[in-house]
């Protein structure tokens, strides 16, 4: 130890603390004694205590550098602190301890294989040597001297240096700490001067914005309750089963009487016995992960293993997981792997070098979002991606991931024009290390039982929802934007034109079954200018209401899943808005209130009849009747259950014109009852319809050799389904659904 080496310490840029901090032995006067080195700059006295007898130790640098010296090597002992404040307390040495981590997870993280990262790196409350306190450990591999920061060494930069060990990550013991304390990194580079304080990229909770300090945290203390529902969804396979999806942003479904925002346990007990009592199967959240910009809804992330704490505590979240399990619903998370924000503490620049984007900026610069693009080809950032989402999935029993913006990470031109991209290594434009990662994290992730993957890909990439070893990307599903995108330039239009636009509503079942597709009314599709649900809708208020119902209804029988975004289903005029919640006062109204049980009963209707998606994804669970009736713009056809017996004919009349007598062929002869007319006054309609029953005719229509004759009422749908006796009418509608 050189006069150099305690400078460098004290002033915080001694690269190897380690080797002047804890017990030393040295030759003095040709003895072999051991030293007791620590920088106490908290302290103006500080003695030794070994075995409960105090050694006053020698300050040698007037920082608070101090040397204690023993004739033999103290396995324990203890710092005994006079501090300037005036108190006394007692501190176990953090630069007695070795090194925790072992060079086999050293080794994986290295190659991109250490899945489990979340239990190596970050911030661990632990035992050690009898000794509670906390492990931190970062991956920094250009920086010059790592140290851990906080109130507990009142945000001292030199006080907690920490360990280089192989691959560059820096580690750290520090004992006494607790769960609850606040944290961040202190990262000095080797290059270009960069000093930042960085939160922990596997921090398990953060302060609640605008603060940006990491948390300790243990993650492993709630007790779960929801072990019947991992174990029955261990055997799911969604593929087969009825999946209706509330979509939903927790600061804006239901504020408080102040608009202040619900914690999750109060969401607990509101959001969850509402879409239970309106019949989803699954709530996808908009991403839950800590992010310093509230109006990014969270597509902005900084802290990637911790939710957010708008809400919360990471027990809060769990908790509320834990209830959708116990009510039967499943919970799918919005993961947004393929961008970061340029926000000082977090990612960006880690360690005065490119180290989680890419260095050269027509790869790494998002021009959509201002955001950092990450670098896809570094085995530590695609472990640091593929070990998030397994942690969300296992931690926190979370079912299913929604991948955000696919295409911005398989295209390389993706919103850039020529010459502000770099082709790929054959001269094409696809990101071939982030399709190698898309498919690498989907094999790992389909590892986890019974959980699925969606990719919001708006592109025609083929085989998005295709297995690895079938050249796919892997997904379990992906929205089907182009659905999305036809139906609501066709419903825009006013019904006289729509004859001129018949194909926006024909045109997806030519590609329906070429991935395993969800359709999607999200949140992108009411929010800048684009307007609601509703607000989309043409003609007077009835009109808009009973397309709002066509529509609905529609999609709900067309080949897929379904996701609906919240307020859709009560008619919100506005727009979505994230800092206000939905206006539920609606419900007053006759129209909302009627359009919110008409969701509750088509949720109902869905779930109970396996024709509508117990064979979603080949064409042996759907059969066109007639769709060439342009002038008309009325479409009819069959969708059919894995047993083909069982089957329903639907017809949609998309103009405000009724139909009388209007004849369609059907395969089986017999009565046919009326499941849903959504023009039924349960709903608003007008109630025009069939009396709930109608009987074939041996009138060849369609190819068939007996046919139905009709009433199609206006801007409706029928669902009608063989029946076995005339004697079964339609069947009494529950008590209307509210909140």
């Amino acid at each position: 130890m050189t006069s150099q080496e305690i400078e460098a310490l004290v002033g915080g840029y001694h690269g190897d603390p380690f080797r002047i901090l804890g017990p030393h032995p040295v030759q003095l006067d040709g003895q072999e004694v051991w030293e007791v080195r620590a920088f106490l700059p908290q302290a103006r006295r500080v003695e030794l205590v070994v075995d409960g007898t105090a050694l006053s130790m020698e300050r040698v640098h007037p920082e608070g550098f101090f040397v204690g010296r023993l004739l033999e090597r103290p396995r324990r002992y203890r710092f005994r602190l006079y501090r300037w404040r005036g108190d006394v307390v007692e501190e176990e040495d953090p630069y007695r301890f070795p090194p925790l981590l072992t060079d086999f997870e050293l080794h994986l993280h290295g190659e991109g294989t250490l899945y489990e990262a979340w239990e190596t790196l970050g911030a661990h409350p632990m035992q050690y040597d009898g000794v509670d306190g906390v492990r931190f450990a970062v991956w920094a591999p250009n920086a010059e001297v790592v140290s851990v920061v906080g109130d507990f060494n009142d945000w001292d930069t030199r006080r907690h240096p920490m360990r280089l060990r192989n691959g560059g990550v820096w580690e750290i013991f520090i004992p006494g700490l607790r769960v609850g304390a606040t944290y961040k990194y202190f990262v000095r580079s080797r290059y270009h001067a960069y000093r930042q304080m960085k939160a922990d990229p596997y921090g398990f909770a953060m302060e609640q914005p605008p603060k940006s300090a990491s948390i300790v945290w243990d993650i492993d203390r709630y007790e779960w309750g929801d072990e019947a529902w991992m174990e029955q969804r261990r055997r799911r396979n969604w593929l087969a089963e009825p999946m209706c999806i509330y979509e939903v942003h927790l600061g804006s479904w239901l504020r408080g009487p102040q608009n202040q925002v619900l914690s999750y346990r109060e969401l607990a007990d509101t959001l969850i016995p509402y879409a239970r009592r309106m019949g989803f199967t699954h709530i996808e959240l908009l991403p839950i992960m800590e992010h310093p910009y509230t109006r990014s809804w969270g597509y902005q992330v900084v802290g990637y293993f911790a939710p957010t704490a708008r809400y919360g505590t990471p027990d809060d979240f769990m908790y509320f997981v834990d209830r959708c399990h116990q009510a039967g619903l499943g919970v799918i998370v919005d993961w947004v792997p393929g961008h970061f924000p340029k926000d000082a503490h977090g990612l960006v620049y880690f360690d005065g070098t490119h180290l989680y984007e890419y260095a050269d900026p027509r790869l790494s610069e998002h021009p959509d979002w201002g955001t950092l693009v990450f670098n896809y080809a570094r085995n530590e950032v695609r472990n640091f991606l593929i070990s998030n989402a397994l942690f969300w999935l296992k931690k926190y029993h979370i079912d299913g991931l929604r991948v955000d913006a696919v295409a911005s990470m398989i295209y390389l031109d993706y919103s850039r024009k020529p010459g502000e991209w770099v082709p790929n290594i054959f001269g094409g434009n696809e990101n071939l290390e982030a399709i190698d990662f898309l498919r690498r994290f989907n094999e790992k992730a389909h590892e986890v039982p019974g959980a699925f993957t969606v990719a919001e890909e708006s592109t025609a990439y083929p085989g998005v929802s295709r297995p690895v070893y079938l050249g796919g990307l892997g997904f379990s599903f992906k929205w089907n934007m182009g659905w999305m995108h036809d139906m609501f330039e066709y419903f825009r239009k006013d019904p006289i034109y729509r004859k001129y636009h018949h194909n926006n509503i024909t045109f997806s079942l030519l590609y329906a079954f070429s991935e395993n597709f969800i359709l999607p009314v999200s949140h992108d599709e009411v929010v800048h200018g684009k307007g609601s649900l509703i607000g989309k809708m043409p003609g007077d208020e009835w009109q808009r209401f009973a397309n709002v119902r066509a529509f609905l209804a529609y999609m709900y029988t067309h080949p897929g899943k379904k996701l609906l975004f919240m307020g859709s289903e009560i008619g919100q005029y506005e727009e979505w808005d994230c800092d206000r919640g939905l206006r539920w006062e609606l419900l007053q109204f006759d129209y909302h209130r009627k359009l919110q049980f008409f969701v509750c009963e088509l949720n109902r209707l869905y779930r109970s009849e396996p024709a509508l998606w117990q064979v979603d994804y080949h064409w042996n669970g759907f059969q066109w009747v007639d769709f060439h009736d342009v002038e008309g713009s009325i479409i009819a056809f069959i969708r059919r259950a894995a047993n083909p017996e069982d089957f329903l004919f639907v017809v949609c009349n998309f103009t405000p014109v009724p139909r009388y007598n209007y004849r369609l062929g059907v395969p089986k002869p017999g009565f046919y009852r009326e499941l849903m007319n959504t023009d039924s006054e349960y709903f608003g309609g007008s109630n025009i319809g069939n009396g709930g029953l109608v009987s074939t005719e041996p009138v060849p229509s369609h190819g068939y050799p007996q046919s139905l004759s009709l009433t199609l009422p206006p801007l409706a749908v029928l669902i009608l389904k063989p029946s076995q006796s005339s004697g079964e009418g339609q069947g009494q509608f529950a008590g209307q659904s509210q909140l």
